[in-house]
């Protein structure tokens, strides 16, 4: 009689399934601050794609990686499609659940992050570079979401709610912890530094200063 064998799942491919959660979140925050600009269904699509794999093609350009992952695997641009048409088609019932929306969202931001960085190091960047690079790989698709949709970026004024910040913490544990670690165990931490900065942010624990100029 045959044992019954259960289909494995290493490592790397659960990264990836998580990966593309981050990018459905990413979409999904994109393509519903569309919605509420009452843009048409393409400029729904178009917006929440480019939130969702701006910050790779950013990162896979800045690291070398050319043409940009999402070019090279579709499934990163299904599921960017995919959440902007969940957004388009059930924009008011999804707005109520933005609070597990920014839970993916972060999940997201920590992985990208983290990703970005381990590409930096492979590409052979100094520490500051590759800080730059995680960092941006999380928050470029929403600079670019928020000037398309003539918003000022939100990573440059939420001091309340650590987002740049986080990535770059993300991106320097993985700095710190790459060289004594597979490269999979620096992503989930970097990741994890990311989570745990946007939680304790988001508790209010952690904030950073404002300066205020006199009148102002």
């Amino acid at each position: 009689m045959h044992e019954l064998e259960l289909p494995r799942v290493d490592l790397q491919t659960g990264l990836h399934w998580l990966d593309l959660i981050g990018i459905v979140a990413f979409a999904l925050s994109g393509a519903l601050l569309a919605v509420r600009k009452r843009f048409d269904l393409f400029g729904v699509l178009v917006l929440g794609c480019v939130t969702a794999v701006g910050g790779g093609a950013i990162r896979d350009t800045l690291t070398g990686q050319t043409p940009p992952l999402f070019l090279r695997d579709e499934s990163y641009l299904w599921a960017a499609l995919l959440g902007s048409v969940l957004a388009f088609a059930f924009g008011e019932r999804l707005a109520r659940f933005e609070r597990t929306i920014s839970v993916f969202d972060t999940v997201g931001l920590g992985l990208f992050a983290a990703s970005g960085a381990l590409g930096a190091i492979n590409f052979g960047l100094g520490p500051l570079g590759i800080i730059f690079t995680g960092a941006l790989s999380g928050v470029g698709g929403g600079i670019i979401r928020d000037l398309i949709a003539n918003e000022v970026p939100e990573v440059m004024y939420r001091r309340d709610q650590l987002y740049a910040t986080a990535a770059a913490a993300g991106a320097f544990t993985v700095l710190l912890v790459h060289p004594y670690v597979t490269p999979f165990q620096a992503q989930a931490s970097g990741a994890a530094v990311v989570i745990l900065a946007r939680w304790l942010s988001r508790r209010g624990w952690v904030r950073l200063p404002v300066r205020r100029l006199p009148g102002g």
